[in-house]
């Protein structure tokens, strides 16, 4: 191990590898290379087969490169640089030579232009895979030999205390800074090399994470770095490409999320790799029961290794579900069960020597293991990614169609998606009427892709004339979750706006209803009575006075409703004359119509 603010300083031997990267023959590949920054570093390589090459960058190409952009860098105004990089080597280089010219590198966690327009004023200066690109091409050509050696010594000094800065989802719903020093890091380092020194060994390290969040950046980047290890240059998303690195590469060590990993066994090449990798290590999110199973069966009988932590925290814990589910505490972390049932833990990843209370609920057990058991704060997971739900509501309000909006972790299937609840503004419900739910659904979506990663946004939509807040003013999670599915009574309200004095639904006719037994077998059809109940009932929530009927007039069924039917309903209020004519239609088609009289209140 070499601490990290040693490495520019000569205290490694200049052929350790640090970068791999391998080439295939077939265009589509060649044009990912050149898209991903391929450079003329490579100084050493072999063929591992007809088709595929592995080159190896060195540790005294990289460190040459780190001056050069050092260099560059270093002429820029201000003391903070923007990494929006993708290339793991580049990002690699981008980083230290902005700590060697004792500037402070920012780590956004997205590079969309919303979100790095947010963080406008957080640095004064971005490195980009292109500039990183145009400046490596132009030292090329440029500079000597000995330019280069003199470069490289002025740019050799990092202060171990370096701050650097994250950026994660906040609980307030802005993007939430973490600024952390460089010891933290390399305590945390070398907290993974003393838990995994032989498992790892001189594997390559392959991933499929990015290396802007903390995981990615310390498993994938300064992990192997500190302990000359060498890294893919690329990510892997599939079985296949692992074998092409395997076959290259020979042993390695795969970084991964759970939604990949659990994606991976059904794909092509995932039961024959071969050698199998040494480990998989897994964060972001617990790993399924399942995927954990099917890892262990198919490569000899161990899950992958679980981490489980924060961008705040760094690594807390670790399992490996073939052992145990339950999470152990990481060399030299010490946890309790605070009095609210939070985790709290002191470490030396924390940067201080006091307790630090997370927002994650948590049981012990008798060995001093832990069970986690859901979050206390609104910042979810999805597929290994971070989000805050009041971020989401913030952005969504921003557009002129939202009065208010609510979001709700909704269980799916095979994983955890945000339902959103929309109180639709004057301009948002005249949308609704002119282009439907589905529009206006994807107009929203394409909002909020300005800021967030897509596997974050909403995936299921309810549009309201109001949230629906309870006595105390409050939003309670499982009503909000309530919006998703069938009503006690049995209709499902997909969107609903007001016009005036008329009122308009979109509404699914659930198949599992009630009503559709016995009526009629081998041909089910919506009783016409539950399609009036149903407009009763609708009515009576923004109408005083219907449940007080008086008749039913000019009632009329003219089209067959089938299960999973689209139902169009309009209701339009006569105040005056204590009426609310109701009207269904599917598609073009009219079903339903009638008038429903209420009493004059007394």
């Amino acid at each position: 191990m070499i601490a990290l603010h040693d490495l520019l300083r000569g205290r490694r031997a200049a052929h350790t590898p640090v970068c791999r990267d391998v080439s295939r023959g077939d265009a589509q590949d060649q044009a990912q290379g050149q898209t991903q920054g391929q450079t003329q570093d490579r100084v050493q390589g072999h063929s591992s087969s007809a088709s595929k090459t592995a080159t190896t960058i060195d540790h005294a190409a990289f460190c040459a490169r780190v001056a050069a952009i050092a260099a560059h860098v270093d002429k820029q105004q201000g003391t903070r640089c923007a990494l929006c990089i993708d290339d793991t080597y580049d990002f690699a280089c981008a980083l230290f030579a902005i700590l060697a010219c004792g500037k402070e590198p920012v780590i956004p966690a997205s590079a969309t232009p919303g979100y790095l327009a947010d963080l406008a004023g957080a640095y004064d200066s971005v490195l980009t895979d292109a500039s990183v690109q145009a400046l490596a091409r132009e030292t090329s050509l440029m500079s000597d030999p000995a330019s280069s050696a003199e470069r490289a010594g002025r740019y050799t000094h990092i202060d171990p205390h370096a701050p650097l800065t994250l950026y994660t989802s906040g609980s307030s719903g802005t993007p939430k800074p973490i600024r952390k020093t460089l010891a933290q890091f390399d305590a945390e380092v070398r907290t993974l090399e003393n838990q995994w020194r032989d498992l790892a060994g001189t594997a390559t390290v392959v991933a499929s994470v990015p290396h802007r969040h903390i995981y990615g950046l310390l498993f994938r980047v300064l992990w192997p770095l500190a302990a000359g290890r060498p890294f893919d240059r690329t990510a892997v998303n599939e079985p296949q490409q692992l074998q092409t690195r395997i076959d290259a590469y020979g042993a390695t060590v795969v970084v991964s999320a759970p939604a990949q990993l659990s994606r991976w066994p059904a794909l092509p090449g995932f039961a024959t790799l071969a050698p199998v990798p040494r480990a998989f290590f897994s964060s972001g999110g617990p790993l399924a029961e399942e995927a954990a199973r099917e890892y262990a069966a198919a490569f000899g009988g161990a899950s992958p290794v679980e981490i489980y932590g924060s961008t705040e925290t760094g690594g807390i814990g670790w399992r490996c579900q073939s052992a145990s589910t339950a999470w152990q505490p990481l060399v030299g972390i010490d946890t309790r069960r605070g009095v609210d049932g939070a985790l709290e833990l002191r470490s030396p990843h924390l940067g201080h020597d006091d307790w630090h209370r997370t927002d994650d609920a948590v049981s012990f057990d008798a060995n001093g293991r832990f069970t986690l058991q859901g979050r206390l704060d609104r910042i979810v997971k999805l597929d290994g990614k971070r989000v805050s739900l009041p971020e989401l509501e913030a952005r969504l309000m921003l557009h002129p169609y939202v009065a208010q909006a609510a979001t709700v972790p909704l269980a799916g299937v095979s994983r955890e998606r945000i339902g959103a609840v929309i109180a639709l503004s004057e301009t948002g419900s005249a949308a609704l009427r002119a282009s439907g739910r589905i529009a206006l659904a994807k107009t929203l979506h394409r909002h909020l892709a300005t800021y967030f990663d897509t596997v974050v946004l909403p995936r299921r939509w309810r549009f309201r004339i109001a949230l629906p807040y309870d006595a105390r003013g409050k939003l309670p999670a499982t009503t909000l979750a309530q919006a998703f599915g069938p009503r006690p009574e049995g209709v499902e309200v997909l969107a609903e706006a007001r016009d005036g004095n008329e009122l308009h639904y979109e509404l699914r006719v659930p198949p599992s209803l009630v009503h559709f037994d016995g009526h009629f077998p081998g041909v089910p059809i919506l009783p016409g009575v539950v399609q009036l109940d149903w407009a009763i009932r609708l009515a009576s929530e923004h109408v005083p006075g219907v449940d007080g009927l008086a008749s039913i007039d000019r009632l009329k069924f003219t089209a067959p409703v089938r299960p999973g039917a689209l139902l169009a309903l309009t209701l339009a209020h006569d105040a005056p004359r204590r009426r609310v004519q109701f009207s269904y239609r599917l598609g073009e088609r009219d079903c339903a119509s009638g008038v429903i009289v209420y009493r004059e209140s007394t």
